[in-house]
Order: C-alpha cells, then sequence, then structure tokens
C-alpha cells in the first residue's frame, strides 16, 4: 500500500479531521449545496418563518420581514394575483443573499424573515385589510421593514394605513403604469386603482407623493385631474426617457423624501409588457427591467418605512419572467434600504 493510501492515524490523522471540521464551520452559506428546486421551499428565499408578531420578530431580531397578501378581489381586469406571493417564493430560490457586485449579504444586514401570508377573508376586503393592516402593524413596531407580496394593488391601501398610524408625515413613491388616484370604482373605494387616494385619506401628504413611470394611454382624465387639485407630483414615462433615472429618482426623492420616511410601492405592470407578462394590464412600452432595478435601488438607498410589490400574476405568464422580476424588485429593495447611508 503506497503512503497516499494509507488512512490518517494518530495525530496526523486527528489533524485533518480537525481541518476538516474547520472547514465545515467556514462554508460558505451563500453557496448552492444542491439542486436548487429540492426540499421544503415555501418561504421566500428559504428565510425562516416567524409569525407576525411583534415580540416574536423582536426576539429573532428580524429588520426586515416578507409579508404576502394574495387578494385579488378588486381586480377590473385579468384576475390571478392572488397567486403572486406563492408564485414570487416559488422562484425566489433562484436568487442568493449576496450579491457579488456590492459585496453585501442581505441576511447579515437585515437577518430577514418570512410571515407568511395574510388570512383572507373571500371577497371581504373590509375584513382581510384589517387583519393584513394589523400584521404589517406589528412588524413595523418590531423596527422591521414589511416587504408585501401582492395581490392586485389595492393591498397597498393596509399598507399605508398601517405606516401612517405609526409615523407622522411619510412620503410616498409609486412606480407603475397607472396613477391609481381613483376616488372609487363604480362605488367601491378599497379598489385596485384607488390606493393613492386612500393614502391621501389616511394622511399622506399629497405633496409629498411622487408617481413614476406613468403611461398617458393607460389613466383617465379624472385621475390627473385629481393629481393637479391634490399637488401630487407625476413623472411620466416620458420625463424618464428624456432625463434617464437617475434624474427621476432625484426628483422623486426631492417630493416624498421632504417628511418622515418613504414607503414605496411597485406595481410590476409598470414594466413593459415583454418584461412582465404574467399581470393583470400588461404594459407595452412601459420600463425595462434595468431602469426599473435602477429606480428601486435609488429609492430605497434613502431608506424605507416599507415597500410592496404588486399585481404579479404567474398563471398568466408562461414562463417565470414576471415572477423573477418581482423577486428581485423586493430582494433590491431590502438590500439598498440596509446600504442606506453607506
Amino acid at each position: 500500500m503506497t503512503d497516499s493510501a494509507i488512512p490518517n492515524s494518530g495525530p496526523a490523522g486527528a489533524s485533518a479531521t480537525v481541518d476538516a471540521a474547520a472547514a465545515t464551520s467556514r462554508a460558505d452559506t451563500t453557496m448552492w449545496t444542491g439542486l436548487l428546486h429540492s426540499g421544503l421551499v415555501g418561504s421566500f428565499m428559504r428565510l425562516p418563518h416567524i409569525a407576525p408578531d411583534t415580540d416574536a420578530l423582536r426576539q429573532h431580531g428580524a429588520r426586515a420581514a416578507i409579508y404576502g397578501l394574495p387578494f385579488d378581489a378588486t381586480n377590473i381586469s385579468r384576475t390571478g394575483a392572488n397567486y403572486g406571493p406563492r408564485g414570487i417564493r416559488e422562484v425566489s430560490c433562484q436568487f442568493t443573499t449576496y450579491n457579488a457586485t456590492f459585496d453585501l449579504d442581505v441576511v447579515e444586514m437585515l437577518n430577514p424573515v418570512d410571515c407568511g401570508d395574510c388570512a383572507i377573508a373571500l371577497a371581504n376586503p373590509e375584513r382581510t385589510f384589517e387583519r393584513a393592516q394589523s400584521d404589517i402593524g406589528a412588524i413595523l413596531d418590531a423596527g422591521a421593514l414589511p416587504v408585501t407580496l401582492g395581490g392586485d394593488h389595492s393591498i397597498t391601501i393596509p399598507a399605508v394605513r398601517a405606516v401612517r398610524e405609526r409615523v407622522d408625515d411619510p412620503g410616498l413613491v409609486l412606480i407603475d403604469t397607472h396613477l391609481d388616484t381613483a376616488v372609487d370604482v363604480g362605488g367601491e373605494q378599497l379598489n385596485h386603482c384607488c390606493p393613492i387616494t386612500r393614502a391621501v385619506d389616511a394622511g399622506f401628504d399629497p405633496r409629498k407623493i411622487a408617481l413614476v413611470g406613468m403611461s398617458g394611454w393607460m389613466n383617465p382624465r379624472t385621475e390627473l385631474a385629481y393629481c393637479r387639485e391634490h399637488g401630487i407630483t407625476v413623472i411620466w414615462l416620458e420625463d424618464l426617457w428624456e432625463k434617464g433615472t437617475a434624474k427621476v429618482v432625484e426628483e422623486a426623492l426631492a417630493v416624498a423624501g421632504a417628511g418622515d420616511g418613504i414607503y414605496l410601492s411597485f406595481d410590476v405592470d409598470s414594466l413593459d409588457a415583454a418584461h412582465a407578462p404574467g399581470t393583470c394590464c400588461p404594459t407595452p412600452g412601459g420600463l425595462t427591467t434595468r431602469e426599473a432595478i435602477e429606480l428601486v435601488r435609488g429609492i430605497a438607498r434613502r431608506g424605507l418605512l416599507g415597500v410592496d410589490v404588486v399585481e404579479t400574476a404567474p398563471s398568466l405568464d408562461g414562463t417565470p419572467t414576471t415572477a423573477l422580476i418581482a423577486g428581485r424588485v423586493a430582494l433590491e429593495a431590502m438590500a439598498f434600504h440596509a446600504s442606506a447611508g453607506s
């Protein structure tokens, strides 16, 4: 038997065992260990599940929390966004928590968790939103960033209400193709066309609201009139084409950042339909994914009060394209929120 084939024994063998143990203890937690789709995924990026309970979140030390709101009963167009949270979670295993470009790890920075989904009251937005507002409030009270996955855009309503209960003068940035300033839709005020008006009703100063990426062909006259009457800033898609994302971020922050923090709402239908076909109202000619990422990074870098990603409808997309960009937006928002001020 050659020396190379002799099993380690005695002091040398013990040293090898120690070295192996040390190597194991230094394992790269951001590295894949096997098939991405194997195992029990369930949560966003396999983050630990913690109930939306203030004490539990504090005990865990969570500084960000994923929260699903799979509700799309107010949708005026194609439905399917109620599968958004599940679809985003299912594809989230494609991402690592580590960004090699910026050498940052979201887990190290925020110790994020997944709080699961709201207990939906079927076809009942009032009761559903009461529950969601309570859960999101518990996340905020724990000092964690609520990252809410929709659901249609009405799910922003309980989120901004929870924020406003705790923040005197919050600002708001909406990245969308729609103004979302309808007073009501057929008399219904808890509609996905109404999140900005409900934010104003909750006490958000309209002069600290910036609507980014709006499309001229996707909005009615009355919603634009509401913006003009209340002093809401509208940054059209054409403005972004002309000025670029950096300038638009600067303008949006000047508006929404004048108060006590910023709530960010991102609608995937702000993206060109080529990049996000799986949504209720696809937008031809919308944002590119690169423009969307630049906008989210720029807004989140100021620090956020909360963020939501809405209108992802995986059943309307034959590929995981839309769910993937939705998951990446959530991840980008958390990462750049965590690096605020650095």
